[in-house]
Protein backbone atom coordinates (compact mmCIF):
# COMPACT_ATOMS: atom_id res chain seq x y z
CA UNK A 1 0.00 0.00 0.00
CA UNK A 2 1.63 3.37 -0.78
CA UNK A 3 1.92 5.88 2.26
CA UNK A 4 -0.09 8.01 0.97
CA UNK A 5 -3.28 5.74 0.77
CA UNK A 6 -2.75 5.00 4.32
CA UNK A 7 -1.93 8.65 5.16
CA UNK A 8 -5.77 9.15 3.58
CA UNK A 9 -7.02 5.61 5.13
CA UNK A 10 -6.38 6.68 8.92
CA UNK A 11 -5.71 10.13 10.57
CA UNK A 12 -3.28 8.99 12.83
CA UNK A 13 -0.42 6.56 11.77
CA UNK A 14 1.23 3.53 14.03
CA UNK A 15 4.04 2.24 12.81
CA UNK A 16 6.81 0.15 13.75
CA UNK A 17 10.59 -0.30 13.29
CA UNK A 18 12.81 -3.36 12.82
CA UNK A 19 16.53 -4.11 11.91
CA UNK A 20 17.65 -6.97 9.82
CA UNK A 21 18.74 -10.05 11.87
CA UNK A 22 22.21 -11.17 12.19
CA UNK A 23 21.74 -14.77 11.59
CA UNK A 24 18.82 -17.65 10.88
CA UNK A 25 18.13 -17.65 14.98
CA UNK A 26 17.82 -14.13 15.12
CA UNK A 27 15.67 -14.77 11.78
CA UNK A 28 13.16 -16.72 13.12
CA UNK A 29 12.82 -14.52 16.47
CA UNK A 30 12.39 -11.66 14.49
CA UNK A 31 9.41 -13.32 12.72
CA UNK A 32 7.95 -14.52 15.65
CA UNK A 33 7.88 -10.70 17.44
CA UNK A 34 6.61 -9.71 13.96
CA UNK A 35 3.80 -11.56 14.38
CA UNK A 36 2.89 -10.60 17.61
CA UNK A 37 3.00 -7.26 16.34
CA UNK A 38 0.98 -7.72 13.78
CA UNK A 39 -2.52 -8.30 15.53
CA UNK A 40 -1.94 -4.81 16.73
CA UNK A 41 -2.13 -3.46 12.90
CA UNK A 42 0.37 -1.38 12.46
CA UNK A 43 -0.27 1.10 9.48
CA UNK A 44 3.13 0.28 8.01
CA UNK A 45 6.59 -1.05 9.46
CA UNK A 46 9.82 -0.54 8.39
CA UNK A 47 13.19 -1.90 7.70
CA UNK A 48 16.59 -0.39 8.75
CA UNK A 49 20.01 -0.47 6.56
CA UNK A 50 23.20 -0.75 8.07
CA UNK A 51 26.40 1.69 8.06
CA UNK A 52 27.33 2.40 4.70
CA UNK A 53 24.70 -0.07 3.80
CA UNK A 54 26.52 -2.93 5.06
CA UNK A 55 23.12 -5.32 5.61
CA UNK A 56 21.80 -3.87 2.40
CA UNK A 57 20.63 -8.06 0.93
CA UNK A 58 19.36 -8.32 4.33
CA UNK A 59 17.25 -5.59 4.59
CA UNK A 60 16.25 -6.56 0.72
CA UNK A 61 15.54 -10.15 2.00
CA UNK A 62 13.05 -9.12 5.49
CA UNK A 63 11.45 -6.54 3.40
CA UNK A 64 10.47 -8.99 0.65
CA UNK A 65 9.55 -11.69 3.48
CA UNK A 66 7.37 -9.05 5.18
CA UNK A 67 5.56 -8.39 1.98
CA UNK A 68 4.88 -12.26 1.07
CA UNK A 69 3.98 -13.47 4.26
CA UNK A 70 2.42 -10.98 6.13
CA UNK A 71 -0.64 -8.55 5.83
CA UNK A 72 2.07 -5.50 6.30
CA UNK A 73 2.82 -2.74 4.28
CA UNK A 74 6.68 -2.85 4.09
CA UNK A 75 8.84 0.31 3.90
CA UNK A 76 12.53 0.11 3.22
CA UNK A 77 14.86 2.47 4.48
CA UNK A 78 17.73 3.76 1.43
CA UNK A 79 20.96 5.27 2.21
CA UNK A 80 23.40 6.93 -0.16
CA UNK A 81 26.29 6.04 1.89
CA UNK A 82 28.76 3.44 -0.38
CA UNK A 83 26.54 3.48 -3.03
CA UNK A 84 26.67 4.09 -6.82
CA UNK A 85 24.35 5.71 -9.20
CA UNK A 86 23.98 2.55 -10.77
CA UNK A 87 23.46 0.49 -7.55
CA UNK A 88 20.53 2.65 -6.13
CA UNK A 89 19.10 2.36 -9.52
CA UNK A 90 19.44 -1.61 -9.33
CA UNK A 91 17.85 -1.58 -5.80
CA UNK A 92 14.59 0.64 -7.23
CA UNK A 93 14.57 -2.10 -9.32
CA UNK A 94 14.33 -5.26 -6.80
CA UNK A 95 12.33 -3.07 -4.89
CA UNK A 96 9.71 -2.81 -7.14
CA UNK A 97 9.98 -5.65 -8.99
CA UNK A 98 9.30 -7.04 -5.24
CA UNK A 99 6.07 -5.10 -4.95
CA UNK A 100 7.87 -2.62 -2.61
CA UNK A 101 6.25 0.45 -2.69
CA UNK A 102 7.73 2.73 -0.21
CA UNK A 103 11.20 4.05 1.50
CA UNK A 104 12.74 6.04 3.60
CA UNK A 105 15.19 8.08 1.94
CA UNK A 106 18.36 9.09 4.55
CA UNK A 107 21.76 10.16 4.25
CA UNK A 108 23.12 7.66 5.96
CA UNK A 109 26.03 6.75 8.51
CA UNK A 110 29.84 5.70 6.62
CA UNK A 111 30.94 2.77 7.65
CA UNK A 112 32.26 1.88 11.36
CA UNK A 113 35.68 1.06 10.09
CA UNK A 114 36.22 4.04 7.97
CA UNK A 115 38.11 6.35 9.41
CA UNK A 116 37.49 9.89 7.60
CA UNK A 117 35.03 8.32 5.34
CA UNK A 118 35.02 10.68 2.05
CA UNK A 119 31.48 11.05 0.93
CA UNK A 120 32.36 12.32 -2.09
CA UNK A 121 32.72 9.07 -3.34
CA UNK A 122 29.12 8.74 -3.43
CA UNK A 123 26.75 9.22 -6.29
CA UNK A 124 24.67 11.52 -3.58
CA UNK A 125 26.12 13.07 -0.42
CA UNK A 126 22.95 14.22 0.95
CA UNK A 127 19.40 12.82 1.22
CA UNK A 128 17.49 15.62 -0.72
CA UNK A 129 19.66 14.28 -3.58
CA UNK A 130 18.42 10.66 -2.96
CA UNK A 131 14.93 11.93 -3.16
CA UNK A 132 15.41 13.80 -6.29
CA UNK A 133 16.95 10.47 -7.97
CA UNK A 134 13.77 8.65 -6.51
CA UNK A 135 11.16 10.85 -7.99
CA UNK A 136 12.88 10.67 -11.10
CA UNK A 137 13.28 7.11 -11.35
CA UNK A 138 9.23 7.03 -10.70
CA UNK A 139 8.63 8.98 -13.86
CA UNK A 140 10.91 7.17 -16.17
CA UNK A 141 9.49 3.39 -14.87
CA UNK A 142 6.40 1.93 -15.81
CA UNK A 143 6.02 0.81 -12.29
CA UNK A 144 3.90 2.82 -9.79
CA UNK A 145 6.34 5.94 -8.36
CA UNK A 146 7.59 5.11 -4.45
CA UNK A 147 6.54 7.01 -1.59
CA UNK A 148 8.82 8.21 0.83
CA UNK A 149 9.76 9.55 3.50
CA UNK A 150 12.79 11.49 5.17
CA UNK A 151 14.08 11.76 8.66
CA UNK A 152 13.23 14.99 11.10
CA UNK A 153 15.48 15.48 14.37
CA UNK A 154 13.43 17.40 16.79
CA UNK A 155 16.28 18.14 19.09
CA UNK A 156 18.39 19.61 15.96
CA UNK A 157 20.11 17.93 13.23
CA UNK A 158 23.88 16.71 15.02
CA UNK A 159 25.42 18.45 11.72
CA UNK A 160 23.28 21.52 11.27
CA UNK A 161 23.63 23.46 14.55
CA UNK A 162 22.38 26.68 13.04
CA UNK A 163 18.63 25.72 13.28
CA UNK A 164 17.26 27.90 10.52
CA UNK A 165 19.69 26.00 8.17
CA UNK A 166 18.35 23.10 9.79
CA UNK A 167 14.74 23.72 8.69
CA UNK A 168 15.89 25.25 5.33
CA UNK A 169 17.53 21.57 4.49
CA UNK A 170 14.49 19.74 5.53
CA UNK A 171 12.46 21.47 3.32
CA UNK A 172 14.71 20.89 0.41
CA UNK A 173 14.24 17.35 0.93
CA UNK A 174 10.16 17.59 1.05
CA UNK A 175 10.23 19.65 -1.99
CA UNK A 176 12.43 17.69 -3.91
CA UNK A 177 9.12 14.81 -3.24
CA UNK A 178 9.50 13.39 0.38
CA UNK A 179 5.89 12.46 1.28
CA UNK A 180 6.47 12.31 4.99
CA UNK A 181 8.96 12.97 7.64
CA UNK A 182 9.87 10.41 10.47
CA UNK A 183 11.63 11.79 13.11
CA UNK A 184 14.47 11.04 15.24
CA UNK A 185 13.83 9.38 18.80
CA UNK A 186 13.75 11.96 21.54
CA UNK A 187 11.93 11.63 25.07
CA UNK A 188 10.83 15.13 25.59
CA UNK A 189 7.67 16.12 23.57
CA UNK A 190 8.17 19.68 24.10
CA UNK A 191 11.15 19.11 21.20
CA UNK A 192 8.59 17.79 19.33
CA UNK A 193 6.16 20.05 19.01
CA UNK A 194 8.60 22.84 18.87
CA UNK A 195 10.04 20.75 15.59
CA UNK A 196 6.19 20.37 14.25
CA UNK A 197 6.29 24.38 14.63
CA UNK A 198 9.31 25.34 13.25
CA UNK A 199 8.18 23.00 10.09
CA UNK A 200 4.72 24.87 9.93
CA UNK A 201 6.59 27.96 9.85
CA UNK A 202 9.21 26.87 7.06
CA UNK A 203 6.36 26.14 4.83
CA UNK A 204 6.28 21.93 5.78
CA UNK A 205 2.90 20.72 4.84
CA UNK A 206 3.39 16.79 4.97
CA UNK A 207 2.70 14.48 7.84
CA UNK A 208 5.47 14.37 10.79
CA UNK A 209 5.72 10.83 12.49
CA UNK A 210 6.96 11.27 16.02
CA UNK A 211 9.70 8.63 16.58
CA UNK A 212 9.81 6.58 20.24
CA UNK A 213 11.72 4.41 21.80
CA UNK A 214 11.14 3.17 25.01
CA UNK A 215 14.58 3.03 27.70
CA UNK A 216 14.97 -1.05 28.39
CA UNK A 217 18.27 -0.92 29.93
CA UNK A 218 20.92 1.32 31.22
CA UNK A 219 23.88 0.35 28.73
CA UNK A 220 20.71 0.88 26.16
CA UNK A 221 20.12 4.00 26.99
CA UNK A 222 23.70 5.21 26.34
CA UNK A 223 23.47 3.61 23.29
CA UNK A 224 20.38 4.94 22.37
CA UNK A 225 22.04 8.59 23.39
CA UNK A 226 24.92 7.10 21.01
CA UNK A 227 22.58 6.26 18.19
CA UNK A 228 20.47 9.22 18.04
CA UNK A 229 22.84 11.73 17.66
CA UNK A 230 23.07 12.73 21.47
CA UNK A 231 19.37 12.84 22.28
CA UNK A 232 18.81 14.24 25.38
CA UNK A 233 17.89 12.35 28.54
CA UNK A 234 15.53 14.61 30.46
CA UNK A 235 16.72 15.09 34.15
CA UNK A 236 13.05 13.21 35.78
CA UNK A 237 13.92 10.42 33.90
CA UNK A 238 17.28 9.85 34.88
CA UNK A 239 16.32 10.24 37.78
CA UNK A 240 14.08 7.53 37.98
CA UNK A 241 16.20 5.27 35.83
CA UNK A 242 19.01 5.82 38.69
CA UNK A 243 16.21 4.40 41.49
CA UNK A 244 15.74 1.31 39.67
CA UNK A 245 17.79 -1.84 40.91
CA UNK A 246 17.94 -3.60 37.99
CA UNK A 247 17.31 -3.22 34.24
CA UNK A 248 13.72 -4.93 34.80
CA UNK A 249 12.89 -2.21 36.58
CA UNK A 250 14.43 0.18 34.15
CA UNK A 251 12.32 -1.33 31.54
CA UNK A 252 9.69 -0.77 33.44
CA UNK A 253 10.48 2.40 33.80
CA UNK A 254 10.86 2.88 29.77
CA UNK A 255 7.29 1.57 28.94
CA UNK A 256 6.05 4.03 31.65
CA UNK A 257 7.89 7.08 29.69
CA UNK A 258 6.71 6.28 26.78
CA UNK A 259 3.10 5.49 27.37
CA UNK A 260 2.90 9.10 28.97
CA UNK A 261 4.50 10.23 25.92
CA UNK A 262 2.64 8.64 23.52
CA UNK A 263 -1.09 9.36 25.46
CA UNK A 264 0.23 13.39 25.19
CA UNK A 265 1.42 13.19 21.46
CA UNK A 266 -2.22 11.49 20.72
CA UNK A 267 -3.53 14.38 22.74
CA UNK A 268 -1.70 16.96 21.28
CA UNK A 269 -2.90 15.46 17.48
CA UNK A 270 0.02 14.25 15.73
CA UNK A 271 -0.06 12.50 13.07
CA UNK A 272 1.52 9.48 13.85
CA UNK A 273 3.69 7.59 16.27
CA UNK A 274 6.37 5.40 14.90
CA UNK A 275 7.97 2.76 17.24
CA UNK A 276 11.69 1.55 17.85
CA UNK A 277 11.12 -1.28 18.69
CA UNK A 278 14.69 -3.01 18.38
CA UNK A 279 13.01 -6.24 17.19
CA UNK A 280 11.38 -7.12 20.12
CA UNK A 281 7.19 -6.77 20.80
CA UNK A 282 6.86 -6.91 24.89
CA UNK A 283 7.92 -2.89 25.14
CA UNK A 284 5.45 -2.02 22.19
CA UNK A 285 2.03 -4.06 23.73
CA UNK A 286 2.54 -2.78 27.18
CA UNK A 287 2.59 0.64 25.62
CA UNK A 288 -0.83 -0.58 24.16
CA UNK A 289 -2.16 -2.09 26.93
CA UNK A 290 -1.03 1.01 29.43
CA UNK A 291 -3.28 3.34 26.61
CA UNK A 292 -5.89 1.22 27.48
CA UNK A 293 -6.22 -0.34 23.35
CA UNK A 294 -5.83 -3.55 22.29
CA UNK A 295 -4.65 -2.27 18.45
CA UNK A 296 -4.00 0.77 16.60
CA UNK A 297 -7.52 0.94 15.44
CA UNK A 298 -8.41 1.75 18.57
CA UNK A 299 -6.32 4.98 18.83
CA UNK A 300 -7.61 6.45 15.97
CA UNK A 301 -9.49 9.84 16.69
CA UNK A 302 -12.98 9.78 17.74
Amino acid sequence: MHINDIFKAYPTTFSFEFFPPKNEEAAVELFANIARLQVLHPSFVSVTYGAGGGTRERTHDLIVRIQRETNLTAVSHLTCVCHSRDEINAILDRYAASGVENILALRGDPPRNAVNYDRARDAFQYAEQLVRFVVEWSRNSAKPPFGIGVAGFPEGHPDTPNRLVEMDNLKRKVDAGADYICTQLFFNNHDFYDFRDRCELAGIRVPILAGIMPISSKAGMIRMADLAAGARIPADLLRAVNRCKDDAAVANVGIQWATEQCRKLLDHSVRGIHFYTLNRSDATRRIYENLGVQDSLALQPQ
